[in-house]
């Protein structure tokens, strides 16, 4: 069995990617992909804490955040497909055609 340290630690490699691509990326599909890459940390911390405590509560959070990270994830490309459409790029920075 892995010491909960080793699941920390790729949590805190996959968030400090996720808030690198926040930071970083102008596209918009890139950014959605970060914010899955967070929700993903925060589903390993949980999985790994609820295996160490014996306790099943961060297995219920974590159907929590996959089922919003599913939902995040159909409205964000919902939207794309909608600002596509309209600006025809998916650059955020080239987006203020949506302040009407």
């Amino acid at each position: 069995m892995l010491p909960v340290s080793y699941y920390v630690m790729l949590a805190g490699a996959l968030f400090a990617l996720g808030l690198y691509g926040l930071l970083t990326q102008r596209s918009a599909l890139r950014l959605l992909i970060s914010v899955e890459l967070i929700l993903n940390a925060a589903n390993i911390n949980f999985v790994a804490f609820a295996n160490h405590l014996g306790q099943s509560d961060g297995l219920a959070f974590t159907l929590f955040v996959i089922a919003l990270a599913a939902a995040e994830a159909a409205v964000g490309l919902g939207i794309f497909l909608h600002l596509y459409r309209h600006v025809r790029t998916v650059d955020v920075e080239k987006t203020a055609a949506l302040r009407w």
